[in-house]
């Protein structure tokens, strides 16, 4: 069987999408990604890739979005405007891919289409073709909730309409679902585990035991305003902490300074192959970083910020799995916790034995009628 993975043109949402598509390699179908810019630039595991966002900008949709909407947007930058703010935005970013996508999926003849929530242009191909799409949930937000949210902007309806389409999409055939029902609740859909994407290997001294907790911080992988950088506070609170701090992909500027004894700093890292040799993390709020902590059973500190990351900082907290503060708001006694509260320490770990129980991508996707 032919099939096409579509995700939007940033790092961060094709890399949950990869170890579903690897399976759906490795079960014998044939498989082509289509997304754009970082996304398809790093190595896809053999996976061929079509750039669909070359006449896309990320940056430049998300400022028009920004300035005609000002008031949304200061709500967006808060992390209190819902799914209006991502609808406008992603409209903008599919209405730009719907095109491509429409024209790689002529040329390969798909006969499924998957796509994330934010990557609808998948669905409009698969409409457009009259073949089913599947939806990939890759984040704690309720993905049919993102794509609707998406359909009633006016720049993608525009795409549809272009496409011979309605002001609406078909149901998905199939809606496979990655949150743990305790911290997002019971939702429909087919439940599969996220696997994340591990890429490269670590440097020996991440993987060796430390007398005194390790911390890892990490910060968003889009620039942009309020995007939730602890590092700076983490770095001012050191001193006073017990632990060794580890600082991921620093900013320039922290890179330069003088920073104190027990803060060391790494590049680019996988996370999950990270964070089971750290005592916990903190970080921007970001869905691959929430649900990598998860499924490691590694406590969190998130700062709560734009788009879905207030929500996810919300629900983490909620489920007592780590602690939601504003940087500003990060204390050597807020660090000291998040490492010697068993509290959090058990509800992590019983997430990360909740995840592990879910079908992992071979077998939920061998469970597929349309696999």
């Amino acid at each position: 069987m032919r099939i096409l993975v579509v995700a939007a043109p940033l790092v961060g949402h094709l890399l949950p999408m990869l170890p579903s598509a690897r399976t759906l390699a490795e079960l014998g179908h044939e498989v082509v990604i289509a997304s754009g810019g970082d996304a398809v630039a790093r190595d896809l595991g053999g996976l061929p890739a079509v750039d669909v966002a070359q006449e896309v900008s990320f940056a430049r949709c998300a400022a028009r979005t920004m300035l005609a909407h000002p008031r949304l947007a200061r709500r967006e930058l808060a992390g209190q405007a819902g799914t209006d703010v991502v609808g406008l935005l992603f409209g903008a970013v599919n209405e730009g891919l719907a095109d491509a996508v429409v024209a790689v999926a002529g040329a390969f003849e798909p006969e499924i289409v998957v796509h994330e929530p934010l990557a609808p242009a998948g669905a409009l191909a698969a409409a457009r073709l009259g073949v089913p799409a599947v939806l990939q949930e890759n984040s704690l937000y309720d993905g049919p909730s993102l794509v609707a949210a998406v359909v009633r902007s006016p720049l993608f309806r525009r795409a549809l309409r272009r496409h011979g389409l309605l002001d609406e999409l078909p149901e998905p055939a199939d809606v496979l679902t990655i949150a743990p029902p305790s911290v997002v609740g019971v939702r429909g859909g087919r439940p599969m585990r996220a696997v994340p994407d591990d890429g490269a290997g670590l440097p020996d001294w991440l993987t060796e035991p430390t007398a005194r907790p390790r911390i890892l911080v990490s910060r968003s992988t889009v620039a942009g305003p309020g995007g939730g950088d602890p590092m700076a506070a983490v770095v001012a609170a050191a001193p006073d902490v017990d632990a060794e701090i580890v600082l991921v992909r620093p900013a320039d500027r922290l890179s330069r300074k003088s920073l104190p004894p027990n803060v060391r700093t790494v590049g680019w890292v996988p996370l999950s192959a990270a964070l089971p040799h750290a005592a916990a993390v903190v970080h921007h709020g970001g869905a691959g970083t929430i649900l990598t902590a998860l499924a490691t059973g590694t406590p969190q500190l998130v700062v709560p910020g734009p788009g879905d990351r207030r929500h996810n900082a919300d629900l983490v907290a909620r489920r007592g799995a780590g602690l939601s503060l504003e940087s500003r708001s990060i204390t050597a006694a807020s660090l000291t916790r998040l490492v010697s509260d068993t509290a959090l320490r058990d509800a992590a770990r019983e997430v990360r034995a909740e995840i592990a129980a879910m079908p992992d991508p071979a077998e939920a996707l061998r469970a597929c009628e349309w696999q």
